[in-house]
């Protein structure tokens, strides 16, 4: 059965850090990109940071880049996403995704494989 399971979220206080994970199974993690993406209240569903299949490419939106980083570990089947310096307008619940034939698309039908989301809050 194909599985992503994401962990690592909570509630943090602004400038504090946290780790999401989102460990693959019923596949083979390495043979497709990564993405998360992140969904606020009433809000659209954006892409926040990506990793090609190889990890020689990755792609950061403006509003995270230099706070985030994103990684992956092929043998242990699992991704991440480091976020450090979180702000209030980081509070979103997260997405991990994996798509086998395209990297950082916009277009979420093209992702294959989703986790089930895990709510990250920013607030003191």
């Amino acid at each position: 059965q194909v599985q992503l399971v994401e962990s690592g979220g909570g509630l943090v206080q602004p400038g504090g850090s946290l780790r999401l994970s989102c460990a693959a199974s019923g596949f083979t993690l390495e043979y497709y990109h990564i993405a998360w993406f992140r969904q606020a209240p009433g809000k659209e569903r954006d892409k926040v940071s990506c990793i090609s299949n190889s990890g020689t490419s990755t792609y950061y939106a403006d509003s995270v880049k230099g706070r985030f980083t994103i990684s992956r570990d092929n043998a242990k089947n699992t991704m991440y996403l480091q976020m450090d310096s979180l702000k209030p307008e980081d509070t979103a619940v997260y997405f991990c995704a994996t798509s086998k034939w395209y990297y950082c698309v916009d277009n979420t039908r093209q992702y294959a494989y989703w986790g089930q989301g895990t709510q990250v809050t920013v607030s003191s």
